[in-house]
């Protein structure tokens, strides 16, 4: 009689605490999606701000630097020179407002695609260090807020890259399937100590956007060797 009251204080014990377990494991993962909902808002939250300001900047900012331009080519300026650093001036203004604008947010990514955008980038940073772009598959659009965090990550990724790793280049490769995205972004520089660098801007800002898009996401790097970011975006929640 004893040895079954024992055994039904034990069973009753070890179902208490493995309720007590999964409670836990569920409030764990309650906290982790909390996290990353909270994550996803604030990375949407800026991007609308970017992406507000960058449009303003690159339509009217733009536009009236443009029109100005032609307005003052219009114009009989006695001192040659005069209307040379006018202009000269105003040329620049025209190209600070589009850096400004881009830096900010992708606005025309919509419009020439991912891919096309993604080489304009490297096309314009062609001068600081070579970049590679490969595609396994077929690259197919995704919805627009995906492709911002990717093309930013890219971006943010090669920016830190001129910075800090002295590397002579840059490669990126893609591949599609139906419900992941796969993107590996790698350099031949000098490498880093992730435990030391993790609380950086650059890295924080990454893995802000990854956690954005719930992905998988793993950093390689080893020292006099280059760095790896290997990625894998799911596709479903599309």
């Amino acid at each position: 009689m004893i040895a079954v009251i024992l055994i039904f204080i034990l069973v009753a014990y070890k179902t208490f605490v493995d309720r007590i377990i999964k409670e836990k494991d569920a409030q764990n993962l309650a906290d982790i999606q909390h996290e990353k909902d909270l994550a996803l808002e604030n990375v949407k939250a800026q991007e609308e701000e970017r992406k507000r300001i960058a449009v303003a900047v690159h339509d009217d900012l733009g536009n009236r630097l443009n029109i100005l331009s032609l307005w003052l080519q219009n114009i009989e300026i006695e001192d040659e020179k005069a209307s040379e650093v006018i202009n000269g001036q105003i040329k620049e203004l025209v190209d600070s407002a589009r850096r400004i604008s881009h830096n900010l947010y992708p606005v025309n990514l919509e419009k020439l695609g991912f891919i096309l955008y993604v080489e304009e980038l490297i096309t314009n940073l062609s001068k600081k260090i070579e970049i590679s772009l490969f595609e396994l598959k077929p690259y197919q659009p995704k919805n627009i807020f995906t492709e911002v965090q990717i093309y930013r990550i890219i971006q943010e990724f090669t920016t830190n890259v001129i910075k800090h790793s002295e590397a002579e280049n840059v490669k990126i490769l893609l591949r599609d399937s139906e419900n992941k995205l796969f993107v590996i972004i790698s350099d031949n520089g000098k490498g880093f100590d992730y435990d030391l660098v993790k609380k950086g801007m650059g890295i924080k800002n990454i893995e802000s956007r990854l956690q954005s898009l719930n992905a998988a996401f793993k950093w390689k790097s080893v020292i006099g060797k280059g760095s790896r970011l290997i990625i894998k975006i799911p596709l479903s929640n599309e």
